[in-house]
Protein backbone atom coordinates (compact mmCIF):
# COMPACT_ATOMS: atom_id res chain seq x y z
CA UNK A 1 0.00 0.00 0.00
CA UNK A 2 1.82 3.15 -1.27
CA UNK A 3 -0.94 5.66 -0.50
CA UNK A 4 -4.07 6.40 0.70
CA UNK A 5 -5.44 6.28 -2.77
CA UNK A 6 -5.06 2.67 -3.18
CA UNK A 7 -6.84 1.73 0.13
CA UNK A 8 -10.26 0.60 -0.99
CA UNK A 9 -13.11 1.32 2.12
CA UNK A 10 -11.96 -1.59 4.75
CA UNK A 11 -8.35 -1.02 4.48
CA UNK A 12 -9.45 3.04 5.54
CA UNK A 13 -11.68 1.88 8.34
CA UNK A 14 -9.22 -0.18 9.87
CA UNK A 15 -6.73 2.02 9.23
CA UNK A 16 -8.84 4.57 11.05
CA UNK A 17 -9.96 2.38 13.68
CA UNK A 18 -5.81 1.61 14.98
CA UNK A 19 -5.11 5.11 14.76
CA UNK A 20 -7.94 6.37 17.27
CA UNK A 21 -7.00 3.26 19.13
CA UNK A 22 -3.31 4.57 19.09
CA UNK A 23 -3.57 7.98 20.05
CA UNK A 24 -6.33 7.08 22.68
CA UNK A 25 -3.28 4.63 23.78
CA UNK A 26 -0.94 7.43 23.95
CA UNK A 27 -2.84 9.91 25.46
CA UNK A 28 -3.02 7.71 28.57
CA UNK A 29 -0.14 6.32 28.65
CA UNK A 30 0.78 10.76 28.87
CA UNK A 31 -2.56 11.44 30.52
CA UNK A 32 0.21 13.13 33.70
CA UNK A 33 1.21 15.76 31.13
CA UNK A 34 -1.55 15.76 28.79
CA UNK A 35 -3.34 17.45 30.75
CA UNK A 36 -1.84 19.51 33.14
CA UNK A 37 -0.67 23.91 33.08
CA UNK A 38 1.43 22.59 30.12
CA UNK A 39 -0.58 19.84 27.85
CA UNK A 40 1.92 18.46 26.28
CA UNK A 41 -0.46 16.34 24.42
CA UNK A 42 1.84 13.73 22.38
CA UNK A 43 -1.30 12.16 20.99
CA UNK A 44 -1.80 15.23 18.75
CA UNK A 45 1.55 14.42 16.86
CA UNK A 46 -0.40 12.03 15.05
CA UNK A 47 -2.51 14.69 13.07
CA UNK A 48 0.25 14.48 10.99
CA UNK A 49 -0.87 11.28 9.72
CA UNK A 50 -3.33 12.70 7.75
CA UNK A 51 -1.03 14.94 5.72
CA UNK A 52 -0.71 11.13 3.82
CA UNK A 53 -3.85 9.92 5.01
CA UNK A 54 -6.51 12.56 4.70
CA UNK A 55 -9.47 10.33 5.60
CA UNK A 56 -8.64 10.93 8.53
CA UNK A 57 -9.93 14.05 9.37
CA UNK A 58 -13.08 13.07 11.04
CA UNK A 59 -11.14 9.63 13.05
CA UNK A 60 -8.86 12.18 14.33
CA UNK A 61 -11.46 14.43 15.28
CA UNK A 62 -13.29 11.13 17.18
CA UNK A 63 -10.15 9.94 18.46
CA UNK A 64 -9.83 14.02 20.69
CA UNK A 65 -13.75 13.33 21.51
CA UNK A 66 -13.55 9.85 23.04
CA UNK A 67 -10.40 10.95 24.74
CA UNK A 68 -11.55 14.07 26.19
CA UNK A 69 -14.68 11.62 27.43
CA UNK A 70 -12.46 9.12 28.99
CA UNK A 71 -9.98 11.95 30.84
CA UNK A 72 -10.78 15.41 30.20
CA UNK A 73 -13.08 16.27 32.75
CA UNK A 74 -15.15 19.57 31.38
CA UNK A 75 -18.08 17.13 29.85
CA UNK A 76 -20.04 17.70 26.42
CA UNK A 77 -18.19 21.12 25.58
CA UNK A 78 -14.69 19.71 25.85
CA UNK A 79 -15.50 16.37 23.99
CA UNK A 80 -16.86 18.65 21.55
CA UNK A 81 -14.38 21.17 21.39
CA UNK A 82 -11.81 18.75 21.41
CA UNK A 83 -13.27 16.90 18.48
CA UNK A 84 -13.70 20.54 16.37
CA UNK A 85 -10.15 21.26 16.90
CA UNK A 86 -9.21 17.83 15.96
CA UNK A 87 -11.04 17.70 12.60
CA UNK A 88 -9.79 21.56 12.08
CA UNK A 89 -6.35 20.62 12.84
CA UNK A 90 -6.27 17.65 10.69
CA UNK A 91 -8.06 19.75 7.56
CA UNK A 92 -5.31 22.65 7.53
CA UNK A 93 -2.69 19.67 7.57
CA UNK A 94 -4.22 18.02 4.17
CA UNK A 95 -4.61 22.10 2.72
CA UNK A 96 -0.78 22.37 3.58
CA UNK A 97 -0.31 18.98 1.66
CA UNK A 98 -2.88 19.60 -0.84
CA UNK A 99 -1.67 22.88 -1.91
CA UNK A 100 2.11 20.86 -1.98
CA UNK A 101 3.91 23.72 0.70
CA UNK A 102 6.85 23.03 2.63
CA UNK A 103 6.25 19.87 5.49
CA UNK A 104 7.65 22.07 7.86
CA UNK A 105 4.18 24.30 8.11
CA UNK A 106 2.26 20.84 9.52
CA UNK A 107 3.44 22.49 12.71
CA UNK A 108 1.43 25.50 12.46
CA UNK A 109 -2.13 24.15 12.79
CA UNK A 110 -0.65 21.38 15.37
CA UNK A 111 0.45 24.32 17.87
CA UNK A 112 -2.37 26.66 16.76
CA UNK A 113 -5.26 24.74 16.29
CA UNK A 114 -5.69 23.34 19.56
CA UNK A 115 -3.89 26.14 21.12
CA UNK A 116 -6.12 28.67 20.04
CA UNK A 117 -8.95 26.80 19.82
CA UNK A 118 -9.29 24.87 23.54
CA UNK A 119 -8.15 28.14 25.16
CA UNK A 120 -11.77 29.74 24.43
CA UNK A 121 -13.32 27.38 26.63
CA UNK A 122 -11.03 26.23 28.83
CA UNK A 123 -10.20 30.06 29.88
CA UNK A 124 -14.14 30.07 30.93
CA UNK A 125 -13.60 26.67 32.82
CA UNK A 126 -10.58 27.79 34.70
CA UNK A 127 -11.52 31.57 35.12
CA UNK A 128 -7.93 32.54 33.38
CA UNK A 129 -7.86 35.03 31.16
CA UNK A 130 -7.67 33.77 27.17
CA UNK A 131 -4.54 35.30 26.44
CA UNK A 132 -2.84 33.15 29.19
CA UNK A 133 -4.71 29.96 28.80
CA UNK A 134 -3.68 30.62 24.96
CA UNK A 135 -0.07 30.95 25.46
CA UNK A 136 0.10 27.86 27.41
CA UNK A 137 -1.41 25.98 25.50
CA UNK A 138 0.55 26.82 22.18
CA UNK A 139 3.78 26.20 24.48
CA UNK A 140 2.53 22.84 25.44
CA UNK A 141 1.98 21.97 21.82
CA UNK A 142 5.60 22.54 20.48
CA UNK A 143 6.81 19.40 21.37
CA UNK A 144 3.90 17.53 19.65
CA UNK A 145 4.58 20.16 16.23
CA UNK A 146 8.19 19.32 16.34
CA UNK A 147 7.10 15.20 16.41
CA UNK A 148 4.70 15.92 13.53
CA UNK A 149 6.68 17.15 11.29
CA UNK A 150 9.84 14.60 12.04
CA UNK A 151 6.60 12.40 11.69
CA UNK A 152 5.69 13.70 8.02
CA UNK A 153 9.46 13.88 6.70
CA UNK A 154 10.48 10.10 8.29
CA UNK A 155 7.30 8.59 6.41
CA UNK A 156 7.77 10.84 3.32
CA UNK A 157 10.00 7.54 1.96
CA UNK A 158 7.16 4.97 2.62
CA UNK A 159 3.71 7.18 1.83
CA UNK A 160 4.94 9.44 -0.62
CA UNK A 161 2.68 8.97 -3.68
CA UNK A 162 3.97 7.85 -6.84
CA UNK A 163 4.73 10.67 -9.04
CA UNK A 164 3.63 10.24 -13.02
CA UNK A 165 6.17 11.22 -15.77
CA UNK A 166 5.50 14.05 -17.47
Amino acid sequence: MKNAENMNHVQKMTFSAMVVALYIVILAATSSFSFGAYQIRIATSLYALSYFFPFLVVPLGLANFISNMLFGGFGIVDMLGGCIVGMATTACIVFIRRRELNDVLVAVPIVLVPGLGVATYLSYFLAMPYPVMASSLCIGQLIPAIVGVVMVRALRRVFEPVRRAA
